[in-house]
């Protein structure tokens, strides 16, 4: 098998997702780490790229260059990683894929809904792929879960419940550190502090497993740090196009919690429950039954939760290995194999029309309003 060629920018030095996508895109053997403009610094970029092995004439020193260098090359990079700073994702992911390039954007895709939009208009018009990296949804038993709905075990479904929530920016007196404070700036993150940043990983994974997309939602937003423009905490009520009542609760000044990301399924027949901190088991309780717990690498799973188990039962994966299933996913998709479960810019377009009318209903004192983007209505 020829390996795909793979650029990357952002990510670099000391950043948080960097690592976590050369580990996830080099796992499987699928990708060569082929170019790179790592760093808004252009020495630092280039000095690292050579570091982790890119050839001198590939180690760019911002995204104009690389695009520049890569369209007219016979070898180009099949796939382009986006992991810049929130503002910066619409303009580079519509310039690479205008360039003939598939693109894996980081959430969010953009800062609009009208940019959202252009971004899937694009999309249809040149033919490529952008993904955006939900990359829990990733995990096996997230896919054994979504396969257990869309194969009628949990009957209809009735009711969702998740929560994305921590406490790593509960301390008020770390609230000016430059790695916390962007977060809520809206210059810098756009209209949503924690609803866009942890809250849409949870509503995206509430509308995967199901296999249903939020319609109207009822929002609650809460600056429980008063320095702070955007909120630290969120609830949002939503229902979904088939009926299902949703109930979602992020927060980044929950203390005590690590990472806090779970999410429960209760349907007519049964109910499930996934935690990122446990992932690799599947709680599942059927009506008038016991709880059992379905286990990563058991026999008898789900075909989706069989293919991206990568090591035995009892033997943990984690984060990184979800963001390599995206990867995986991904060169399949290049190749011509679509794969079911792989996040596009549909989904990141919902994201953001779900921030802007969570955004507008906060404001309007939790209004339910229309989380649809126009262009799905």
């Amino acid at each position: 098998m020829t390996k795909l060629k793979w650029g990357m920018i952002g990510g670099g030095e000391g950043s948080q997702i960097g690592p976590a996508h050369r580990l996830g895109a080099l796992a499987d053997g699928h990708f060569e780490f082929a170019a790179g403009a790592l760093d808004h610094r252009p020495d630092a970029g280039r000095d690292y790229a050579k570091r982790l092995g890119i050839a001198a004439d590939r180690a760019y020193g911002d995204w104009t260059e690389m695009l520049a260098g890569e369209r007219g090359r016979a070898d180009r990079v099949d796939l382009v990683t986006v992991a810049t700073p929130n503002a910066t994702h619409f303009e580079i992911t519509k310039a690479f894929l205008e360039a003939g390039f598939n693109v894996l954007c980081e959430k969010p895709m953009t800062m609009t809904v009208e940019e959202g939009e252009e971004i899937v208009r694009v999309v249809k018009a040149t033919g490529r792929i952008c993904a955006v990296n939900y990359c829990y949804s990733a995990y096996p038993m997230v896919r054994q879960a979504r396969a257990m709905v869309k194969a009628g075990e949990m009957g209809r479904i009735r009711l969702i419940v998740t929560n994305f929530s921590h406490g790593h920016h509960g301390d008020a007196a770390n609230a000016d550190n430059p790695r916390v404070r962007w977060r809520y700036d809206p210059a810098v993150a756009g209209v949503s502090g924690q609803f866009a940043d942890c809250g849409i990983h949870a509503l995206h994974m509430a509308s995967f497993i199901c296999n249903d997309e939020v319609e109207t939602l009822s929002a609650d937003f809460a600056s429980t740090i008063a320095s702070r423009t955007l909120e630290d905490d969120a609830m949002v009520n939503f229902r979904m196009a088939g009926g299902t009542v949703g109930r979602l609760w992020t927060s980044s000044v929950a203390i005590g919690r690590q990472h806090g990301f779970d999410i429960q399924v209760f349907g007519e027949t049964g109910g499930l429950r996934w935690a990122s901190e446990q992932p690799n088991q599947l709680m599942y309780t059927p009506v008038n039954g016991r709880t059992q717990i379905i286990e990563k690498g058991e026999s008898g799973l789900h075909a989706d939760a069989q293919r991206l188990s990568r090591v035995s039962i009892a033997h943990p994966e984690g984060f990184p290995l979800a963001v390599a299933n995206i990867y995986c996913d991904l060169a399949d998709a290049i190749r011509g194999e679509v794969r079911d479960g792989l996040p596009r810019a549909e989904d990141g377009l919902r994201s953001m029309a779900a921030v802007h009318a969570a955004v507008a209903s906060a404001k309007a004192g939790g209004l339910w309003t229309d989380a649809r983007p126009p262009l799905f209505r």
